[in-house]
């Protein structure tokens, strides 16, 4: 069977919008029609097998009080009036029902079954159901025993034979209100859920806005990636990046054709070790280096990842920080390459000065002239090995020479020869170390690094205090501690001591001498020697120095 043209969108075109979005007039006046509807209906019926009907006075009554109060559905300004005023109109409905029946029954039986329309629209209404559900009852019961007590013949018969059509409206007044008090229930509901998720709905937008807001104002660039490698968020920064890296030829490339370059700037990073692959990977990690882009564009970025987990701990994407530091690794270029250039150059003059020495040293001088000589060459010695360790420390080339050494004694030598400094700045050295400790070590490099610590134990314990050297074997490796109870230092400054040039803040401000190059080069002595070696300090209570190296 085809289905009416109109019907093919799935709606009447009565119902082309939900009945709460139209107006009150026209609510009431759709509420109305299937009454009217059917009052035409059964008007044609009369007058096409009863036409004598329609000439009786009661039946045109009917007729009349319908199209008249079809009409006051759309000429009464019902919003102007109290909303519950509309509800007049099914009890007219009833009075006119009554015309009907008591007009037509003789050719057309069951018209006061029409009464089911307006107990339908009171119970359905929701307002006043109590007084709904009495008139669903009351009023087809007065339709059929009003006549009956105006003609004067009626029985007790006549009073129980009519009560089934009272009886079945009220049932069906009873379950249109039941259903009606259910579904304003669930309405209810469901608006203060639809409010709810329009509040939820209205703060995630202000979140979400204020997210965006953010990220587009920091200087970071930042990519969130879902589990299975999409973009979910790029901040103003990251999109720059990603138009950055883009080879000129393409304009929107893969994160595979990107120009991801190596620390040295030339070598493109392999697709699976680049960061965006590595986070989809489920990795975590910090500061990975790449280079974007190439030509004068090419920047430096140190690149941090983080996985996000759903509510089971499930992998589910992960967020990728993009930092630019080129500015900052240019500078660590050029400031390694001015400590290369200026090592050299101290080089030269300090290998003069040397031989000049050696050549007076030669000659008989008196011992006053001798003794000075012997400074001058002590120091230049001294500062000739600090230029060529930072030189080596710079390029990674330190050299040791391990041979068998007496640990031991080169922690008692250090610190005799530091008692003298100590005894001027009022600081009590000791040495705690057994009487003997052999270990395979290059006993010149060690020597300068108990004697870097010790010396920087002393000079930041400007006020006094103690300071301890000890030795001990532990799991096949010396471990030496030198610690004191001086000045200290902050969390902040304590991972950063082994930094070349470094000098903590707090030592910027006093007259403490120092050019922050010792720590750097007794690090890289030590892991020469495999070892290793780290700080504990506390500021204001002292630090505590632990280099560990295998015997």
């Amino acid at each position: 069977m085809t289905k009416p043209a109109e019907w093919s969108t799935g709606r009447l075109w009565f119902f082309r919008r939900p009945f709460h979005e139209y107006s009150l007039r026209h609510r009431v006046a759709l509420s109305q029609m299937p009454l009217f509807v059917t009052t035409l209906l059964t008007v044609f019926l009369v007058w096409t097998f009863f036409p004598g009907t329609t000439t009786n006075p009661f039946f045109a009554a009917f007729v009349v009080s319908q199209f008249a109060i079809m009409a006051l559905c759309y000429l009464v300004p019902w919003e102007r009036l109290p909303y519950t005023s509309f509800l007049v109109l099914p009890v007219l409905d009833f009075v006119s029902i009554g015309f009907g029946r008591e007009g037509g029954q003789e050719s057309l039986t069951g018209i006061s079954l029409l009464a089911v329309f307006p107990v339908i629209w009171l119970c359905a209404s929701g307002f006043y159901p109590r007084v709904a559900l009495w008139l669903s009852f009351l009023a087809p019961l007065a339709i059929i025993w009003v006549p009956l007590l105006l003609k004067g013949t009626f029985t007790a018969q006549d009073a129980t034979r009519s009560l089934l059509l009272p009886v079945m409206m009220l049932g069906i007044g009873v379950s249109v209100s039941v259903l009606t008090l259910s579904m304003m229930r669930q309405q209810r509901e469901l608006e203060e859920k639809d409010a709810q998720l329009q509040a939820n709905l209205r703060s995630s937008q202000r979140q979400e806005a204020l997210l965006n807001t953010v990220l587009d104002t920091v200087h970071l660039g930042v990519l969130a990636v879902d589990g299975d490698g999409h973009d979910v968020l790029m901040n103003r920064k990251q999109r720059a990046n990603h138009v950055l890296a883009s080879p000129e030829d393409n304009a929107d490339p893969n994160e595979s054709q990107l120009l991801v370059f190596g620390p040295d700037r030339k070598t493109l990073v392999p697709a699976e070790e680049r960061p965006v692959r590595r986070a989809v990977l489920g990795e975590t990690f910090t500061d990975y280096l790449v280079w974007l882009g190439e030509g004068r564009d090419q920047r430096a970025f140190v690149t941090t990842a983080r996985p996000m987990k759903d509510a089971d701990g499930k992998f589910a994407g992960s967020v990728i920080a993009f930092s630019d530091v080129t500015d900052l690794v240019n500078a660590l270029t050029t400031k390694d390459e001015f400590v290369s250039s200026v090592s050299h150059e101290f080089r030269t003059p300090l290998t003069s000065i040397l031989g000049y020495v050696e050549i007076l040293l030669a000659d008989d001088q008196d011992e006053s002239d001798r003794e000075m000589l012997e400074i001058i060459r002590r120091n230049s010695e001294r500062l000739l090995t600090l230029v060529s360790d930072l030189l080596a420390s710079r390029n990674g080339q330190l050299i040791v020479t391990p041979h068998t050494v007496d640990v031991a004694e080169l922690v008692r030598s250090s610190v005799s020869s530091a008692m003298p400094k100590a005894s001027a700045a009022g600081v009590v050295l000791e040495a705690d170390a057994p009487e003997k400790l052999e270990a395979h070590v290059d006993g010149e490099r060690i020597s300068q690094v108990l004697d870097n610590l010790v010396s920087n134990a002393i000079k930041y314990s400007p006020g006094g205090g103690n300071v301890l050297v000890s030795l001990a074997q532990e799991d096949g490796h010396l471990a030496c501690r030198v610690s004191d109870t001086g000045m200290g230092m902050a969390p902040e400054d304590a991972s950063e001591v082994f930094a070349k040039f470094f000098r903590t803040s707090r030592v910027r401000r006093t007259a403490i001498p120092g050019v922050g190059l010792g720590l750097p080069i007794s690090k890289a002595i030590v892991e020469a020697h495999g070892g290793t070696i780290e700080v504990d300090s506390e500021l204001g209570k002292g630090t505590t120095f632990t280099f560990r190296v295998p015997v």
